[in-house]
């Protein structure tokens, strides 16, 4: 079937095919960072109801550590879902945009698949009525 195909419509379809591959990456992305920021925030909550005298840790890799200077852990942590919010923002941009292209790429495919169809017969049968 795909003998059939012009191959600058080939080439759309190749396209189009990245994109949408593209696109649920970007969407997978998306999610696992906004469940980060979701984490970040519960954390961040968690930390500000305890008590100052209470012990807190911090995972580093495979071991807990003790941390001594909670604000700064605050801080560390208000900072990396900051620049978890950005990523998801980025990301967000990145989504329209592949959703745009995406779907204008769907609009020339089907319009050179649709399109070529009566231009053809047109051709070989310059008789048609209707026109």
């Amino acid at each position: 079937m795909m003998d059939n195909i012009p191959p600058k419509v080939q080439n759309q379809i190749a396209q189009f095919q990245q994109l949408t591959q593209q696109i649920q990456m970007v969407a997978t992305q998306k999610m696992q960072l906004e469940a980060q920021v979701k984490e970040l925030e519960r954390t961040v909550q968690e930390l500000e109801k305890t008590a100052d005298d209470s012990a807190v840790f911090k995972n580093v890799g495979a071991l807990l550590i003790q941390v001594k200077d909670r604000a700064g852990l605050v801080t560390e942590l208000k900072d990396q879902k900051e620049t978890a919010e950005v990523r998801v923002k980025t990301l967000d941009r990145q989504d329209k945009h592949l959703r745009e292209r995406h779907q204008t790429l769907q609009q020339q495919i089907t319009q050179a698949l649709q399109g070529p169809t009566p231009d053809a017969g047109k051709k070989e049968s310059p008789e048609v009525d209707g026109e």
